[in-house]
């Protein structure tokens, strides 16, 4: 029995990557990364999906599901789960917890309805990995009525990543999951770290929104929450407007001008102090939380690269790592020059292990998606 392949949409805050995946095999059957791109372009790149299956003579029959990345699933869904108007509703209230990645992906499961009707949707969360998270690491010291009553915690991100992540790197090391722990770094448009021992989270970057931990194209990452209530009562600044400078007017973006780490390297190299500043900050943050992790799992057997500027950008991880040798960390530059992967990175001499390992959010998906549906034919 050789199981159908799933349609797997994931929909990011500034792109969109479909794959038709075999669960089984892992092999990708069409698929295409599409960068760069504004609210208003999801909508043509999802019909532009449909309209190229349908030329690959790949029909509904032919798919066992499609599944659908969820960036947020809040307390509510914490396990992939079957999409129907229920579901779609708790996904739209879901919607201010992750206002730039929940509504494209809302998008991808109505466009896959109306496209495929009857076939099973599945949306797939990337909280759901984080929540069972220790409770000294998933709650905010604020007022336990209020958090309570308004379902307030650390609810972690790219759990998807993270945990495909953590399994692939064991394996790569021929060694069980359960027997190490790792720090993994998620570094896209998007980024996180994750602090995991024994394949199960201890610890994350993201909290109850994308917005906390690193520093991202769009987003600051950890702010002092002084600062937010100063811009709102000295700055003049109104709710709305607060939201637009957190979610867009941030980070890399805020810092630069410039949200594509592409861009921002190549204005680094032509000597813009902007974009020098923004590349030192974001290395810096990234430093101290690898310092952080190793310190909450009592040192690290494995540190890992991972995502597109992890798996594709030597110089993040150099600048990073860098000064962390009594930390039982060396690279070798050599080795550190590799894009893609799985490689090891780190010297031979290196207490911990370092690793650039590419995410496979699609396989994952696809693999959990047929593990509820169950569809498979001859």
């Amino acid at each position: 029995m050789t199981a159908r392949p799933v349609l797997v949409l994931n929909a990011g805050s500034s792109s969109l990557k479909y794959a038709v995946v075999r669960p089984d095999t892992g092999e990708t059957l069409l698929g295409e990364h599409l960068e760069r791109l504004g609210t208003d372009d999801v909508g043509a790149a999802l019909d532009r999906l449909v309209a190229r299956l349908a030329a690959a003579g790949i029909a509904a029959d032919d798919l066992a599901a499609v599944g659908h990345r969820v960036v947020h699933g809040g307390d509510r869904f914490v396990a992939p789960t079957l999409v129907d108007d229920a579901v779609l509703d708790g996904l739209e209230a879901l919607v201010p917890l992750a206002p730039l990645h929940n509504p494209p992906a809302i998008a991808g499961v109505r466009h896959a309805l109306a496209a495929y009707p009857g076939l099973p949707q599945v949306a797939v969360f990337d909280t759901a990995y984080f929540a069972d998270l220790p409770a000294a690491a998933a709650t905010y010291a604020l007022d336990r009525e209020v958090t309570a009553r308004l379902s307030v915690r650390r609810y972690g991100m790219h759990g998807i990543s993270h945990e495909h992540v953590a399994g692939r790197a064991a394996a790569f090391l021929g060694r069980p999951v359960e027997e190490l722990d790792q720090v993994v770094l998620h570094l896209g448009n998007g980024a996180s770290a994750a602090a995991i021992s024994g394949g199960r989270p201890v610890e994350t970057s993201m909290g109850l929104t994308p917005l906390e931990g690193l520093v991202m194209g769009t987003r600051g990452g950890d702010v002092d929450p002084g600062v937010l209530l100063h811009l709102l009562r000295v700055g003049g600044l109104s709710v709305a407007d607060l939201d637009d400078l957190l979610h867009h007017r941030s980070g890399l973006q805020g810092l630069s001008g410039r949200q594509d780490f592409r861009d921002l390297l190549a204005a680094v190299d032509g000597g813009d102090a902007d974009a020098a500043l923004a590349y030192e900050v974001c290395c810096h943050r990234l430093r101290k939380y690898v310092g952080a992790y190793l310190a909450v799992l009592g040192g690290a057997d494995v540190v890992t690269f991972t995502a597109g500027i992890g798996e594709n950008v030597p110089r993040v991880r150099a600048d990073v790592l860098a000064g962390l040798e009594q930390l039982g960390i060396h690279l070798d530059a050599t080795r550190n020059q590799v894009r893609g992967g799985p490689a090891r990175i780190s010297a031979d001499d290196s207490a911990v292990t370092v690793l650039v390992v590419p995410t496979d959010e699609e396989l994952s998906i696809a693999r959990q998606v047929v593990a509820l549906v169950g569809v498979s034919r001859p």
